[in-house]
């Protein structure tokens, strides 16, 4: 879902009705595609757990002018945030770069939007936010705009109309953070002669957070879709051993990956207007999940529990903007059981971080990762996803380190979540075109 750590779930996450695509509605990308690649950092100055993002369903805004194809371009800068894939993009012409949120389960795109004063009281941070008065391609959507009704198809974001007849978006997330400002057009410009279209960005005046959210998800507004792009992937490195280290840098690719031949795919689901169910995530990178291992032991769990039943819950997507790795009830009980029987006298005992994380422990966490073992996700057509035992828990700060793992319910959500910390040192590609989802095991603090 789309805020990272210090964000938390949407209220309506999972729980708005709305339409899902239809199957024509689907096939949004054409032949014309981008080809980039820039790396993607992640920050581990605050470890709490993200939640899954709200979906930010909307109607894609044609653009008949064809797209460039993008050259090889590399973009890099560090920084440091909570353990989010965060990229920066160079937004406007001139490009002036943000930093945004790598999200595969938001559709809606938002930057930090401040006009900057000569003198501005206190300085402003080291990242600065958007100056639109600064771009000669940017726009504002006006009220009269088609997106800017109250029910829109696959666009469930409140809209409204504001003093100055703009459309004017704002939400809020359960921690109280508040998201708000103008439906806005801009291009992100990567060279004088390659740049996207205009896209329908959010323009953030009011947050409380410090970077924007690139949305990847299957919606009609996702940069993903607005920029025809039919493949991206991204390799997440493994996080320090210890926080405050120096960050990890990974890499991120809008277009084909030159390592995709060594990758084993899965096929990514995908529902039309017939499946219209309270609980699902329509627009979501959902697949075939079938089972648990801990230290080599195959965990008791029917696979149908990683499938949506007739009210949506229950489906398991992939979702780079959350942290942490939820699963639903069944599933959870079932790998806390095999944890306690493993490692239980060294349980925190009535310990539970950020509200979601209850398996955790004091000492050393290759020691307890030694007793649990290699964790392993299976999906369907024999690929896994593994975390190694020296890597399976969270270092949250204070001497104390979780199992990655929370339980959905503690989100309001009904879904199984793939997070970002079980993504680690894996490739990650989605194929829109073909349908399917790639993972292949990799260094992702190396180069590639």
């Amino acid at each position: 879902m789309a805020l990272y750590q210090k964000t938390m779930l949407l209220i309506c996450l999972f729980f708005l009705i709305s339409p899902s695509l239809s199957a024509k509605e689907s096939k949004y990308l054409n032949n014309t595609t981008f080809s980039l690649s820039f790396p993607l950092t992640t920050s581990l100055l605050s470890l709490s757990p993200n939640t899954s993002k709200p979906l930010h369903h909307a109607s894609l805004i044609s653009n008949s002018k064809r797209i460039p194809r993008l050259a090889s371009y590399n973009h890099k800068l560090s920084f440091k945030y909570s353990m989010a894939p965060i990229v920066s993009l160079p937004i406007g012409t001139p490009p002036q770069t943000q930093r945004m949120v790598l999200d595969t389960g938001s559709q809606l795109s938002w930057i930090q939007c401040h006009k900057k004063t000569p003198k501005p009281k206190p300085p402003p941070p080291p990242m600065a936010s958007f100056d639109p008065s600064l771009s000669s391609t940017f726009s504002v959507l006006p009220c009269t705009h088609p997106i800017c009704k109250p029910r829109v198809p696959d666009f469930t974001l409140p809209t409204s109309c504001d003093q100055n007849k703009l459309c004017h978006y704002s939400y809020f997330y359960a921690d109280g953070t508040l998201a708000e400002g103008n439906l806005v057009r801009e291009k992100i410009t990567f060279s004088p002669s390659v740049s996207t279209p205009p896209l329908i960005l959010g323009c953030a005046k009011d947050t409380t957070d410090s970077e924007g959210i690139l949305g990847m998800n299957r919606g009609r507004l996702s940069f993903a879709s607005e920029a025809k792009i039919t493949k991206f992937s991204y390799c997440i490195p493994a996080r320090p051993a210890q926080t405050g280290s120096n960050l990890p840098t990974g890499t991120f690719y809008l277009g084909n990956n030159p390592n995709s031949a060594g990758f084993r795919y899965v096929d990514m689901l995908t529902f039309d207007q017939s499946q219209r169910m309270p609980n699902l995530d329509p627009l979501a990178y959902t697949v075939v999940m079938l089972g648990i291992r801990i230290g080599g032991k195959k965990l008791s769990i029917s696979p149908s529990v990683f499938q949506h039943d007739r009210s949506g819950a229950g489906q398991t997507m992939i979702d780079s903007g959350s942290e942490f790795t939820y699963f639903v009830d069944e599933a959870y009980t079932k790998v806390r059981e095999e944890i306690v029987r493993l490692v239980g006298p060294r349980l925190k005992n009535g310990y539970v971080y950020a509200g979601v994380a209850d398996m955790c422990f004091d000492g050393k966490d290759v020691e307890i990762g030694r007793l649990i073992g290699d964790m392993v996700f299976e999906f369907d057509k024999g690929v896994e996803i593994v975390t190694p035992k020296e890597r399976i828990l969270a270092d949250v700060g204070g001497g104390v380190r979780c199992v990655a793992i929370g339980q959905s319910s503690t989100l309001g959500a009904g879904s199984n979540i793939i997070g970002n910390f079980h993504q680690q040192n894996q490739w990650v590609e989605f194929d829109l075109s073909n349908r399917r989802v790639g993972f292949g095991r990799a260094d992702c603090s190396r180069s590639v």
